[in-house]
């Protein structure tokens, strides 16, 4: 008999309405974690060699900061709109094969 393995999760990290005070620092807090992770990435190569080819995480690090700056200015047009914020962060993980 074969035996039948998950090969996707999904997590709800983020649902609901929020200001845009709140959906900022949501929003925020998530990017920063993401750049934290890929500069701990560079640290890491780096230590096992000074010529370590880093241009993914510098890649990553430059995208998200872009997206930090988007991020800010959308939250600043709403909040002058005087506009709630609906999030639906969905996380999915899958087994690449």
């Amino acid at each position: 008999m074969e035996s039948l393995t998950k090969t996707t999760q999904k997590i709800q990290l983020v649902d609901g309405t929020f200001t845009p005070s709140e959906t900022a620092d949501i929003v925020l807090a998530l990017l920063n974690e993401k750049i934290n992770f890929h500069k701990l990435q560079r640290i890491s190569w780096c230590e096992g060699s000074a010529e370590a080819d880093t241009k993914y995480p510098d890649g990553r690090i430059a995208e998200l900061e872009k997206e930090k700056a988007v991020t800010k200015e959308f939250v600043t047009q709403v909040r002058h709109k005087g506009k709630k914020l609906r999030i639906n962060g969905v996380l999915e993980i899958s087994v690449e094969e």
